[in-house]
């Protein structure tokens, strides 16, 4: 079923948002401080292009650093590509089997405007433990 829903997705809409990853990631490239953000934008362009079947976890360890690129991040590309999100979202929700791609769409936002700090694995090696402070840990490989 994953699979089919990958085809599904990359046909309406999500290789439009992989080109546009890319884009963003091209135009990172141009100031020192956005490099960081442009490997980002290209490792969030994998997940784009093929969502179905992986999840994004808190990546362990991610602190000061993540919030600030978090912060030029958002300036700079998120707020644009989760836009991008929002408009192939509206457009995919107009027929039935548009919707679970609509509602997807709109599950890609928060990583889109927040990717440091996340890291994107499988959904069959993702493990959860929620620790006594209810922060999510991930187990895997």
């Amino acid at each position: 079923m994953r699979f089919l829903l990958n085809i599904i997705w990359v046909i309406f809409g999500g290789l439009a948002l992989f080109l546009e990853y890319l884009l963003a990631g091209a135009v990172s490239f141009i100031f020192i401080i956005t490099i960081p953000a442009s490997i980002a934008c290209f490792r969030i362009a994998g997940y784009v292009l093929w969502p179905f079947g992986r999840v994004v976890v808190d990546k362990p360890g991610a602190g000061a650093g993540s919030t600030f690129m978090n912060v030029v991040w958002f300036l700079v590309a998120g707020l644009w590509l989760s836009i991008g999100h929002i408009v192939t979202a509206a457009v995919q929700a107009i027929t039935i089997i548009g919707i679970p791609l609509a509602i997807a769409n709109i599950k890609l936002i928060p990583v889109t405007c927040f990717p440091f700090g996340k890291m994107v694995v499988s959904a069959d090696q993702a493990r959860f433990y929620n620790n006594p402070r209810g922060q999510q840990i991930f187990i895997g490989q």
